[in-house]
């Protein structure tokens, strides 16, 4: 590649301190492990930067991973933005989030996520305490704002369209695209997720809020693990394209959760093929120009940035 290449989208876990007690061992048994930044394959591919994202719900890890990011071995790794967990229903949820930003790296923290797929209601993100507690954390960081990550099932995109257009001054970055279903092995009847064609809906509508981009991450897992072809993952990439546009879209590795089903190298080399119609500037923003743009990257590791 003949541009930067930032990895909008990975994790770090050591389970003794972030449980992640959604592992199976059995079928999840490639990232039954910890991982931790001299893991991370980044660097070895050309990636410049990287956001880590939380995947535990706890304080705490937020904390390390902004102590991570100012380390040495962060710096190793290109971390350059924390997303962080963040309890939208803490009264107190703005001053937390502030003193995470005043924090040990704190200049690193460049977004706030939950775990909103793990909730039943398709309307959760309609409550009025959920969507306080969101424009709180946001807003917590002042003029620099922090990006709201949306972790959603497809059946929830359309009350993500209605919070966007909630709080328009909110930035809210989709992760995995809304997850769409694109194993084709998997059953269609109760219990199962909508149809792809509910969710191109629910993207299209998504996408028609300006305040809103999306990740290129976690495709490989929501195809079959041990079977995908890239083409069974073009219709939620070309539909992406169509409704968001390149400038707003960006690479995004999931790993080490990208691990079920490809390697790094692998799912990088794939997404290339999928983008290979782009123009170079329309490739420069999809691999590059959004994630820096959307996550104030340019201030990572900027000394003046990250308090101690």
């Amino acid at each position: 590649m003949l541009h930067d290449v930032v990895d909008a989208h990975h994790h770090l876990w050591v389970r003794s301190r972030a449980p992640q007690d959604w592992i199976d061992p059995v079928t999840m048994a490639a990232i039954d492990a910890d991982f931790t930044p001299a893991d991370l394959p980044a660097a070895a591919h050309g990636v410049t930067a990287t956001v880590v994202v939380q995947s535990a719900n706890l304080w705490s890890e937020g904390r390390e991973l902004l102590e991570i990011a100012a380390s040495d071995a962060g710096r190793a790794a290109r971390i350059g933005g924390v997303v962080a967990w963040a309890d939208l229903l803490d009264p107190d949820v703005g001053d937390r989030v502030a003193a995470l930003r005043a924090g040990p790296g704190g200049g690193a923290l460049a977004g706030i996520r939950t775990q909103v797929q793990a909730e039943a209601d398709p309307a959760y993100l309609d409550r009025a305490d959920v969507r306080h507690g969101i424009a709180a954390a946001c807003g917590a960081a002042g003029a620099d704002g922090l990006v709201f990550d949306l972790l959603v099932r497809a059946d929830q995109l359309p009350a993500g369209a209605r919070l966007a257009a909630a709080l328009p001054e909110v930035s809210f970055v989709l992760d995995h695209l809304g997850k769409p279903r694109l194993d084709t092995s998997a059953g269609t009847g109760a219990g199962t997720a909508p149809p792809l064609a509910a969710w191109k809906q629910g993207l299209t509508e998504l996408a028609a809020r300006p305040n809103v981009t999306a990740k290129l991450s976690g495709l490989v897992t929501e195809a079959r693990w041990d079977g995908w072809r890239a083409d069974d993952l073009r219709p939620a990439v070309d539909h992406a394209l169509e409704v968001f546009g390149p400038e707003r879209l960006m690479f995004g590795s999931d790993w080490p959760v990208c691990l079920l089903a490809s390697d790094y190298g692998g799912w990088m080399a794939t997404l290339g093929d999928l983008l290979g119609g782009l123009s170079p500037d329309e490739s420069a923003a999809v691999w590059s120009g959004t994630a820096q743009r959307v996550y104030h990257l340019e201030r990572a590791h900027n000394p003046e940035e990250s308090h101690t």
